[in-house]
């Protein structure tokens, strides 16, 4: 799913991470060792990168770190909910009363984390606070903890400095480890299945609205929990890489960019296939797409660990470019995926990290012709020892399915 480059999120610095230095984790360290499950695992290592990193303590809430911790994929409500995570000592889930047995049912009871509970009429700020190590002088919040839950927080902990904790956790959550790349390859496979069944469903005198319901319907069916989004845009909506269904009706010849994703098993999938249905495709269309597979497959075949982000994406768009196309090639390659379809690594210019074992990504060039049509064509990749992996298997030459 593509995104405009002038909103990536942040990049991870090895170097420095805002306020604070991060260790580099290795590919060995983001195994399990051999007595320890997935998630007692994760939740070491990030005691051990926040202590080196001089944080005294996580505080994480509902959303993908948490059930990237510890399993429990906890409600977002205006209630506090928080893992406190010290850099040394053992783990709390603070969570309000009503949600204590679900907490309780989830793999947290497994890993030894104490639940503590509060009642409606506590303060949870302050029964937070006093959680976190007598000596503590920071504490790091996760990204998608709420402003107003951060600042009262820091209000509860006048004396402890709040940092971010994303630094932390990305570190964590750009290499996956083989549990993970396997989730993620059963969803790609999944996401495979619904693109393959494209022609039950795409074909003129529909619309964009109504062959999109087919298709989230199908997410679930072919293998999701969730339908996570659908992008259905066909002719001049498909110059824009974040169409929204609409009634519009789907010609015969009109090129159809089809971005779909759902979550299977906590991780995501995401892959963009380009159809024309009915008809042949315009001649400039036709053109321009051939140069967009060529870019994407360099992209791909660029992928080896020690490659950087960047160096990836400008082996696509440099050929875009010669091409004549530069400047309709909208956004980054690509964007990093796992417990969220957006997430580190970002393959985009003046990204350096460079690529390693287990990171995975969506490798997705796109050419827009604003007013007319547009291209887009997206896999998921995985580093691997020596190159990498696609978890998307479909075809990604020009589909054309018949209509009926």
């Amino acid at each position: 799913m593509a995104l405009n480059a002038d909103r990536t999120p942040g990049r991870v610095d090895r170097s420095s991470a805002g306020a604070y230095s991060l260790p580099i984790v290795t590919e060995t360290q983001l195994q399990p060792a051999p007595d320890e499950t997935e998630h007692a695992g994760r939740l070491r290592r990030a005691q051990g990168v926040a202590a080196a990193a001089g944080v005294d303590a996580l505080l994480v809430s509902p959303g993908a770190d948490l059930a990237y911790l510890t399993g429990y994929d906890a409600i977002a409500l205006e209630r506090l909910t928080c893992l406190v995570l010290p850099a040394v000592g053992p783990a709390r889930l603070v969570v309000p009363a009503l949600e204590g047995p679900a907490a309780q049912a989830s793999p947290v009871a497994d890993l030894g984390i104490e639940v503590v509970t509060w009642q409606e009429t506590d303060d949870p700020y302050a029964l937070t606070a006093g959680l976190l190590p007598a000596d503590a002088t920071t504490m790091a919040v996760d990204d998608r903890m709420w402003a107003v839950k951060a600042l009262a927080l820091a209000a509860a902990a006048p004396h402890v400095r709040q940092l971010a904790a994303g630094p932390v956790l990305r570190e964590l959550r750009m290499r996956k480890s083989a549990a993970e790349v396997a989730a993620l390859r059963a969803a790609g496979a999944a996401i495979d299945r619904v693109h393959a069944r494209m022609g039950e469903w795409l074909r003129p005198g529909r619309t964009e609205r109504e062959v999109g319901r087919d298709i989230a319907a199908a997410i679930v069916a072919e293998g999701h929990d969730r339908t996570d989004f659908v992008i259905v845009a066909s002719g001049p909506n498909a110059a824009s890489p974040h169409a929204e269904l609409s009634d519009k009706t789907i010609e015969a010849g009109e090129p159809v960019v089809v971005d779909i994703g759902g979550t299977a098993a906590g991780y995501c999938s995401d892959s963009t296939r380009t159809y024309v249905t009915g008809g042949a495709a315009p001649a400039e269309f036709m053109a321009y797409y051939a140069v967009l597979l060529q870019a994407q497959q360099a992209q791909c075949a660029a992928v080896r660990p020690g490659v950087s982000a960047q160096e990836i994406d400008a082996v696509g768009r440099d050929i875009i470019t010669t091409a004549g196309h530069g400047e309709q090639f909208l956004h980054r390659t690509g964007h990093g995926i796992g417990r969220e379809t957006h997430e580190e690594p970002y393959i985009v210019a003046g990204n350096t990290v460079p690529m390693e074992a287990g990171m995975a990504f969506s490798i997705e060039p796109g050419i827009y012709q604003a007013g007319s049509h547009g291209a887009r064509i997206e896999d998921i990749v995985v580093v691997t020892g020596d190159g990498a992996e696609r978890l998307n298997t479909t075809s990604r030459e020009l589909t054309r399915l018949d209509a009926r």
